[in-house]
């Protein structure tokens, strides 16, 4: 018999932390919740202090069984859930089934897998922290509070199915409004004047900046003929030149947001995927006997804090030392705190700075490894100096018509040796070059253009910008992001298109009904205060009962008055123009969870349905009677196919062009990569030089 039961969330886990442990301890997995609110009622009772019914999930009788046999065994139990508001739920859930005092010191948390981590939280056990349970219980209420009332609402006067929620609402909001700013945005016409210019052998390029040192504005082409009457001649000089030193900071170790963000940028990996491999790394990955056995390779990814501990700077720091030099070292300054931000735990860093990505790489799965690069480079960046860079400006002029050249070279990469942050514009390093240039000297210019220019509107969202709005605005914490922009997908309230979200028909039929009958659900401000307020619960500032009333007083009458007023609003279908191929009857579009499709108007005597096929003007190269259309997989992904299939089978995950290969006379192709898109042949080694 084992003195001692530790409970942890995960079988994988349990097996490396009981190894660290020794023989007196018995680690089992409580395969995360066991107890929850029942999927088939409300289960929050409004008329008592909203007093939740807790039961045993289905399929969990078992794990609880086993557990309450193995506590019975053991002399003391530990509850060593996630270091987080979930976590401290599932440790209280346990403790009650388990009839452990939650008073004792049973509770145990650790921020990353590793023996030392491990063994030194066992010292310093605690009690369960009951305002982190009613934090985590208060988003529970108030999120089966909205749901369970507002989604039967919906099914009963939109379309059965739909659901609502407290943070989806307004992340669907948030696209529908930045939808519609694209939609009502009316273009603005300005213009710009580029020189090319000459010293001796070396040519630079410089832009139109304004009359006599002024900045001028150049909205018409009138304006623009009226600058270049004023150049005289070819000849410009140098008025003055300006050179200083810049110095650019490493970005700040990951938070789940940054994380998200950055993996979407450079990985293409979904919010979700991410938070998945992040799981499996922290967890622990087999990296054989001699180097340890599982190991958790990265600290917990569920965090707002870029606080790193003073082992890990201590480590970092060698580690720079040995393989940079002394000089690549960075000057730790006192991170703040951002307004908002929890700092329960660390940022997310390797556990062991010295277990870099290429030693791992045999033992890693592709995608493991690509994430794990991705937070090694970063937290090593983050504790390495600042680059340096040399910038000159230079203004040149000609008859008091002023162009303005700029440069910048790097004189000390710094921790730019290791990583540079993705942009969401994908903007490429400044790294210009200027001659050696000096007041009064003369320049030529080979060539001088005029270009015309519209305003753009404000792109759509992609994952990462939606990520990085909710968390500016404040809605959401870490653990949500990723849940919120999948059930947004599944629901069919957004669409993806070339990785941005559009909105669709349904979501924004929803978002309408809610901003009409229940306009604080969806109002960015409230929601913000709202997860303000459940963090004051969690900080033991104020009661849980207290914030869930005051929320749903106003929300039961906001209720009462839908359930009496809202009318039930008919999705027509709308006819798509041809018959039926079974019964002859007209096909019809039809709304569903991705999108439209096509349905046959007979139903349910028919139930002829097909997807929306968009041809893209080639002839399969296969069978060479049917046209190539765009179809999407069911992980949603776009790939291309015969509109004949199943009678063809020709399929391209690679978007294929009309024209032949020159060479061979086979299909051509275009990929798609950082680069940009490189048409290749399918056959042959024939490529194009790659278009950005």
């Amino acid at each position: 018999m084992s003195d001692y039961l530790v409970i942890v969330e995960s079988p994988a886990k349990a097996k490396t932390i009981e190894r660290y442990l020794g023989k007196k301890y018995k680690v089992k997995a409580s395969m995360g919740h066991v107890r929850d609110l029942p999927k088939s009622q409300m289960a929050v009772d409004t008329e008592n202090e909203y007093k939740p019914k807790y039961i045993t999930i289905r399929g969990k009788g078992d794990v609880v069984k086993d557990l309450k046999s193995a506590a019975k065994k053991a002399k003391k139990v530990y509850l060593a859930a996630d270091p987080d508001r979930e976590g401290e739920a599932i440790a209280w859930h346990l403790a009650h089934i388990l009839d452990v005092d939650e008073h004792s010191e049973c509770r145990v948390v650790f921020n990353e897998i590793t023996k030392d981590a491990i063994k030194d939280s066992f010292k310093h056990p605690r009690s369960i922290d009951m305002d982190l349970v009613d934090a985590q219980q208060a988003r529970r209420i108030l999120d089966r509070l909205v749901g369970y009332n507002i989604s039967p609402l919906l099914w009963k006067k939109v379309k059965k199915g739909l659901s609502a929620g407290r943070v989806q609402s307004v992340a669907v909001k948030l696209v529908i409004d930045r939808e519609k700013e694209i939609e009502n945005f009316k273009p603005e016409e300005y213009w710009s004047i580029e020189g090319q210019f000459q010293k001796d052998k070396d040519v630079f390029e410089g832009s139109f900046y304004g009359i006599k040192g002024k900045k001028k504005e150049l909205k018409t082409k009138q304006d623009v003929n009226d600058i270049l009457k004023e150049i005289k001649g070819k000849k410009f000089k140098v008025d003055k030149v300006k050179k200083k030193e810049r110095r650019r900071n490493p970005a700040l170790p990951f938070t789940t947001s940054s994380l998200q963000q950055e993996a979407a940028r450079k990985l293409n990996f979904k919010a979700k995927k991410t938070m998945m491999i992040a799981q499996q790394l922290y967890e622990g990955i087999d990296l054989g006997k001699k180097a340890g056995g599982i190991t958790g390779l990265i600290t917990y990814m569920r965090t707002d804090s870029t606080r790193i501990s003073d082992t890990a700077k201590g480590e970092a720091k060698d580690y720079i030392i040995d393989q940079y030099g002394k000089t690549y070292l960075g000057i730790n300054k006192k991170q703040k705190k951002s307004e908002g931000a929890q700092d329960a735990h660390e940022a997310i860093r390797p556990t062991s700075v010295g277990r870099d990505p290429k030693s791992l790489k045999p033992i890693l799965s592709r995608d493991q490894f690509r994430l794990y690069k991705l937070i090694w480079e970063r937290f090593l960046a983050s504790q390495m100096a600042p680059a340096v860079m040399d910038t000159m400006t230079v203004h040149l002029l000609n008859n008091l018509v002023e162009f303005r050249a700029t440069g910048s070279k790097i004189k000390f990469k710094g921790f730019m040796k290791v990583y540079i942050e993705g942009t969401d514009d994908n903007k490429k390093e400044d790294n210009k070059f200027l001659p050696e240039l000096s007041e009064g000297m003369e320049v030529t210019a080979n060539d001088i253009k005029p270009n015309q220019h519209f305003t753009q509107p404000p792109p759509r969202y992609t994952e990462a910008r939606l990520v990085k709005t909710m968390e500016e605005l404040g809605i959401g914490r870490p653990s949500t992001y990723a849940p919120t922009l999948d059930t947004i997908q599944r629901r069919g309230y957004v669409s993806i298109d070339n990785k941005r979200f559009i909105p669709t028909e349904l979501g924004s039929i929803v978002s309408e009904i809610m901003e009409e009958f229940f306009p604080k659900i969806i109002d960015v401000a409230f929601t913000a205060k709202m997860e303000g307020d459940l963090d004051a619960i969690e900080e033991g500032k104020t009661e849980w009962i207290t914030i869930i009333d005051q929320f749903y007083t106003d929300f039961a009458k906001r209720l009462e008055k839908a359930e009496q007023e809202m009318e039930k609003i008919e999705i027509k279908d709308e006819p798509a123009g041809i018959e039926c191929e079974n019964c002859g009857h007209e096909m019809v579009y039809k709304m569903g969870r991705y999108g439209k499709f096509l349905a046959c108007s007979n139903f349910p005597e028919c139930r002829n349905t097909k997807p929306i096929l968009k041809e893209i003007g080639v002839k399969c190269p296969k069978c060479k009677e049917g046209n190539v259309v765009e179809r999407k997989s069911k992980k949603r992904r776009v790939f291309y196919g015969c509109d004949r299939f199943p009678e063809c089978d020709f399929l391209s995950w690679d978007k294929p062009i009309s024209r032949p290969c020159p060479k061979c006379d086979n299909l051509l192709v275009e990929k798609k990569s950082k680069k940009g898109t490189q048409i290749q042949c399918t056959q042959c080694e024939y490529k194009e030089a790659p278009q950005t």
